[in-house]
């Protein structure tokens, strides 16, 4: 429900609060005082497009806020919150969402949402849950199948809902597999062309037999091939130094001599007895390395003189394989998998059989939920047609009949049928699309009908209409106020309204009034009662607000409405 709503600076409005609350809410004015402006602010507040001209001359910005009272959880709350908005808790059930939309003269648009600034998106995410707008560009909406079709889907409720989403749900499968396959058939000479080029590489890695690591290892058995002579006269020089040459003595005596003189004299020192273990250890290690000396020339001596050049050819071939795949791991990894990659390509036959039949049992059962669909919305469609002609002979066309055709259209996400809302608007006349055959007047009651029925299964918290009377007067009008009088009942309803008779209907009405200088402030906004209001009543029937006359039938609107 919408609490408040204060403008600034927009359209002919300087500023302006605007205190709604519950029921039925009137808004009247003379021309051009602004009442437009009004379902404007409430547009911007609930996401629409920000145009500049919307901005009052002069001025640096144009800016709408809004008080609402939104349910303390569910779908709403937890919209505001993901926005990174707060609500402000009322009582147990009920909180209240602040929100706000600025338009610069450039054009620049700004929301906020909870106290936090957020895209205008969002109002609109909100708005779709809380507020039904109808202006004269709604009307026109209502002359598309589309929106003839969601009518009686908000109509028919949860039999309507529950074959929809079925609908839906088979729909997008069948829409998936039938792309998989698509693409599968589309893609075949691709696909071969790739199990070509993997066979082939496949058949070349399995030809060279690669081993992890065998790059590296390659490299450095090149390295030390190439470098053989040097390698062996720098282990000749070190093993001769170890083992001893000539005059020179064995470096495993001398160290051994080294840890005996220490163990004699170990006696008077405990100290050395640790140097002697050192000794010894070093005599070991001395041993040790001359035998892996002795070791590595062996094996530089058994090196033939065409070892470098298969270890090089050998290197080549790996090479090959890292600069086509990065890497040899990733040449490893392709063998690894390459035969499960290459079953699925060459399997091409056995799922485009496999999908074709999973295709014609998608196809089955969205034949089934779309007939489904098709039997819901047509019970649905004579309940609708029933229901909204009794209320079109209450809004004073007494010989009008509607009807809703559902009939066999496109395949859609929304199912197979184009549904189309048919009038006849007095005996004899052949029933006709309201887009083509209804005029503006009757076009307006068709639509508040709609409205009046589908309440009473879908209710929407707030309803707005922008002078839903246009085209039509006299006990039209009246019947027109006393359905928007019952639409009250179970929703918020703001209209804006020129005729007495509608507004005679309200149960809060205000009125927007320019002050002597062409603007409208704060205080020019009023709630009207008593008096005032029975003044205003007399104005928009005669234009003559003191006239007796007009007063008189003003008080007889307004004991009417109240009775």
């Amino acid at each position: 429900m919408i609490e408040e709503v204060r403008l600034r600076d927009l359209g002919v409005i300087a500023e302006a609060t605007l205190p709604i609350g519950p029921g039925f809410t009137a808004i009247t004015g003379e021309t051009g005082a602004g009442k437009t402006m009004v379902v404007t602010g409430l547009g911007l507040l609930l996401g629409q497009r920000a145009d500049s001209g919307a901005v009052r001359a002069g001025a640096a910005q144009a800016a709408v806020d809004g008080v609402w009272i939104v349910p303390a959880t569910g779908a709403v709350a937890d919209r505001v919150h993901e926005a990174g908005g707060e609500l402000e808790p009322i009582d147990q059930g009920r909180a209240e969402l602040l929100v706000g939309r600025t338009i610069s003269s450039e054009g620049r648009s700004r929301a906020t949402v909870g106290g936090r600034a957020a895209p205008a998106g969002v109002l609109a995410e909100l708005a779709d849950a809380l507020v039904v707008v109808h202006g004269q560009s709604d009307q026109l909406r209502l002359r598309t199948s589309a929106a003839q079709r969601n009518a009686l889907d908000r109509f028919g409720g949860a039999p309507v809902a529950a074959a929809l989403a079925r609908y839906r749900a088979h729909f997008a499968e069948w829409r998936r597999i039938d792309g998989e396959l698509a693409s599968l058939l589309g893609d075949r000479d691709a696909r071969a062309q790739r199990a070509a080029r993997l066979r082939a590489t496949l058949a070349e890695i399995e030809a060279i037999d690669p081993q992890p690591g065998e790059d590296v290892e390659l490299a450095h058995r090149a390295e030390r091939l190439a470098n053989a002579e040097e390698l062996r006269v720098a282990a000749l020089l070190a093993h001769a130094a170890l083992s001893g040459d000539g005059d020179a003595p064995d470096v495993g005596i001398l160290l051994a001599d080294v840890r005996r003189t220490l163990e004699r004299a170990a006696g008077k020192d405990p100290t050395l007895d640790d140097m002697a273990a050192t000794a010894a250890d070093l005599g070991y290690r001395a041993v040790d390395l001359a035998t892996a000396l002795a070791g590595y020339l062996a094996d530089l001596d058994e090196a033939g003189p065409h070892e470098l050049a298969t270890v090089e050819e050998r290197r080549a071939a790996v090479t090959a394989l890292v600069r086509a795949h990065g890497s040899l791991e990733d040449a490893l990894e392709i063998w690894r998998t390459g035969s499960e990659t290459l079953a699925e390509l060459d399997d091409d036959g056995d799922r485009v059989q496999r999908l074709a039949g999973e295709r014609d049992a998608a196809a089955s059962a969205l034949d089934e939920s779309a007939a489904a669909l098709t039997r819901a919305r047509t019970e649905a469609a004579g309940r609708l047609a029933s229901a909204v002609t009794d209320e079109l002979h209450a809004l004073a066309m007494p010989d009008a009949r509607l009807s809703v055709a559902v009939t066999e259209g496109a395949e859609t996400a929304a199912g197979r049928d184009d549904v189309a809302v048919l009038l006849a608007p007095h005996p004899g006349a052949e029933p006709r699309a309201v887009s083509r055959g209804a005029s503006g007047g009757e076009l307006s009651r068709v639509m508040l009908a709609i409205e009046v029925v589908i309440a009473a299964t879908d209710p929407v918290p707030t309803f707005v209409f922008d002078e839903v009377d246009a085209g039509i007067g006299g006990a039209a009008a009246i019947e027109v106020g006393r359905r928007l009088a019952r639409l009250a009942e179970s929703s918020q309803v703001i209209a804006v309204t020129h005729l007495a008779q509608v507004a005679a209907f309200a149960s809060n009405h205000l009125t927007v009034v320019k002050a002597h200088d062409g603007s409208v402030t704060a205080s020019s906004v009023r709630r009207l009662e008593g008096t005032d209001r029975e003044a205003e009543m007399a104005r928009l029937l005669s234009g003559l607000a003191d006239s007796d006359a007009a007063r008189t039938h003003a008080r007889e609107l307004l004991e009417l409405a109240r009775g």
